[in-house]
């Protein structure tokens, strides 16, 4: 039987004091964040992860805080107060400026989270949970070019 994570509107608030008012962020729409970020972050205790129990549970709060941030960001025509921009390119007759974003890795997915402190804080969380890499299989062989034995495939 298949348990799943529920969303804790009290501990969020807790281990993120910067939502804790209830106008701006409503349960309802943490609670909408919060369905958002399982879809990044599987809710499921049962699915194979070095990512369990609580930290799961921290994951999953600390990608919900991020979508919220994204929102605010959003909301604010993309100005992120924080965040370093790098001026790729200007023009001065009719002012003119390009922005190249921070190179704080090689990926997509590693520079949108670093858009956001909890991005950041998930991130670190996930780099240390998955030292060694994730094993999915019945096997260790269906993530190598060899079977057991030194055989190749």
């Amino acid at each position: 039987m298949s348990s799943v994570i529920t969303f804790d509107v009290t501990l969020f608030r807790q281990q993120f004091p910067a939502f804790a008012n209830n106008p701006p962020y409503s349960d309802a729409m943490l609670q909408m964040y919060w369905d958002m970020a399982t879809c990044y972050i599987d809710d499921s205790t049962t699915t194979p992860s070095q990512l369990n129990g609580t930290c799961r549970q921290l994951a999953i709060n600390q990608m919900t805080a991020h979508l919220a941030q994204i929102s605010v960001i959003i909301a604010n025509n993309g100005q992120n107060n924080g965040i370093p921009k790098i001026i790729n390119e200007s023009t001065v007759d009719k002012i003119s400026v390009s922005l190249t974003p921070p190179p704080f890795g090689t990926s997509e997915w590693r520079w949108w989270l670093n858009t956001t402190p909890y991005g950041q804080m998930l991130l670190s969380l996930l780099d240390v949970t998955s030292v060694g890499g994730f094993y999915f299989g019945a096997l260790p062989e269906t993530l190598a070019f060899r079977r057991v034995g030194g055989i190749f495939i």
